[in-house]
């Protein structure tokens, strides 16, 4: 594969700012990286922490980390990859493989966390770094814009469903209805739930039923989501995706005995308060779920292409990149902004 001199990307270059295009020279892999020539990579919402420097890491970053392309050139010590190979990243972004936390397979936990667009440069480019111990293998044939977002979006709602025994018939809630949510309502089919959509409002009802949702509830219309979700039998599992804190409380009600509430989203003000007394009575318990690691990735996508489960997404090439990252923000995209190179 012939490789450029330089390459054009998308940068955070200060705390809070847009995302400036750039052209710089082509950085070559190190020892146990892999050059990739990216053809498409998602947006999702937690390129704000890089945009606000949560980490304390420092400017300039490339964000994006839903990341599939192709092997462009391989470094010292890499195997099991040849230049040409379809190839993709998550958010896990690398780990050592040799502490407590990676002998218990929780690699994306290994600290120093290496987080790709956070803690290293990402997927906004024409080419990026990934870490060979982190990377995905990626079906030939299938389209790399619709298959991105299973990178993040996929795996931490798919991995989050795989916690818990779902039996055929349980009743699943997933509220919220973005990138995550839409690929959630159709994971949860896939694997034999019962599945509540619950959103504000009715523009998505049409389409998410579409999608596999057997109800839907309105949490604009003034009933109690909670209530309704009782009425339909309570729910075994609820999956909130949103970012409101407020919303999830009153999903607890809702939920039935040992059932789960698993909060998958990262919402500015974290605090939720919820009335344990209720809880206790029926066990039921609230747990947070972190996005998954590469082996979680690669489960999420070939279930994914075996199961026929489809990212709803509109493309936007790497010179809109800010066009894409304001629709994401502004919840105007249905359901996945990605970013293409073509």
């Amino acid at each position: 594969m012939q490789l450029p001199a330089s390459i054009k990307r998308a940068v955070f270059k200060e705390l809070g700012g847009g995302l400036v295009l750039e052209t710089v020279p082509l950085e070559m892999p190190g020892s146990g990286e892999i050059l990739v020539k990216v053809e498409a990579c998602g947006v999702c919402h937690s390129e704000v922490l890089a945009q606000y420097d949560v980490w304390g890491l420092g400017f300039p970053v490339v964000p994006g980390h839903e990341i599939i392309g192709r092997v462009a050139a391989l470094g010292e010590g890499v195997v099991g990859w040849e230049v040409g190979d379809r190839i993709g990243g998550g958010w896990h972004g690398g780990h050592d493989n040799t502490c407590a936390t990676c002998q218990k397979k929780l690699y994306q936990f290994c600290q120093p966390v290496i987080i790709n667009g956070i803690s290293k440069n990402g997927g906004y480019a024409e080419y990026c770094l990934l870490r060979a111990e982190a990377t995905v293998r990626v079906p030939e044939g299938v389209d790399a814009a619709k298959y991105a977002p299973l990178l993040c979006a996929g795996t931490t709602v798919f991995s989050a469903l795989k916690s818990v025994d779902i039996e055929q018939g349980d009743l699943v809630a997933i509220q919220g209805l973005g990138g995550v949510g839409h690929l959630g309502v159709q994971y949860a089919k896939k694997l034999g739930a019962r599945v509540v959509a619950i959103s504000r409002g009715r523009e998505k009802e049409e389409s998410i039923r579409a999608l596999g949702a057997d109800e839907y509830i309105d949490a604009a219309d003034g009933q109690d989501p909670g209530e309704a979700l009782k009425q339909l039998g309570s729910a075994r599992l609820v999956l909130t995706t949103a970012m409101d804190t407020a919303a999830m409380p009153p999903l607890i009600k809702g939920i039935g005995i040992r059932g789960k509430l698993i909060i998958l989203s990262l919402p500015q003000d974290g605090r939720v308060t919820v009335d344990s007394n209720d809880m206790i009575i029926r066990g039921i318990s609230v747990q947070s779920w972190p996005v998954g690691n590469c082996f979680d990735s690669q489960d999420a996508m070939d279930f994914a292409h075996t199961n026929d489960v489809k990212c709803a997404i509109e493309t936007f090439p790497l010179d809109n990149a800010q066009e894409a990252f304001d629709a994401m923000l502004q919840g105007k995209v249905r359901y996945r902004s990605v970013i293409t190179m073509s």
